[in-house]
């Protein structure tokens, strides 16, 4: 049987946070119904098809970048990072990744990129809901920490309310001070 893993990232274009990466096999004899690009799915279904996926699929796994990582190399290079450590992370090494977007990491193993894969390619669509759930999950730690940003409501997207919190209260520790809505702040403190 041939091992096709799946790999999507979450995060790319919030202004705070990690980037959060997943790498998925799925079983063929073991599928998954209603799978499809997470951000087609409402946050209560998402939950439980992740853990439907990590009940039933052969082999997954998660891994990120944070944000002093995203400022060190940008955002796109660091989404590709948290992709690879994804897949170093399997138990196996996958005979094939399908890697959702227009660029492939660096692997030890034959990739392709498809774009639109998390709506077309059930384990790209398996890794997108893991991903997506997983920094979302952290979010909801973030906003423990530091309640006065609302990152339980947005998840660190640039909405308005998320940028009059920012403008507000100044960057934390989490914002990624190369975006444009964080640097602009910064510049005027």
């Amino acid at each position: 049987m041939l091992m096709i893993c799946g790999t999507d990232e979450a995060g790319r274009g919030p202004i705070a946070g990690p980037v959060v990466a997943a790498a998925v096999i799925l079983d063929p004899d073991n599928p998954v119904e209603g799978l499809n690009d997470s951000k087609k799915l409402s946050e209560k279904k998402r939950e439980k098809l992740s853990l439907e996926i990590k009940e039933k699929a052969l082999y997954w796994a998660i891994a990120q970048s944070d944000p002093d990582e995203i400022e060190a190399i940008n955002i796109l290079w660091a989404s590709m990072k948290a992709m690879e450590r994804a897949i170093e992370a399997l138990p196996v090494k996958p005979d094939m990744v399908l890697v959702d977007g227009n660029r492939v990491p660096e692997l030890n193993v034959p990739a392709k990129a498809i774009v639109g894969g998390d709506a077309s390619e059930q384990c790209i669509a398996a890794a997108s809901i893991l991903a997506k759930v997983e920094r979302d999950r952290q979010m909801l730690e973030w906003h423990e920490r530091y309640p006065q940003y609302d990152f339980h409501k947005h998840k660190a997207y640039g909405t308005k309310k998320h940028l009059e919190l920012l403008e507000k209260h100044g960057p934390c520790p989490i914002h990624r001070k190369g975006f444009n809505p964080v640097k602009r702040v910064l510049e005027n403190l």
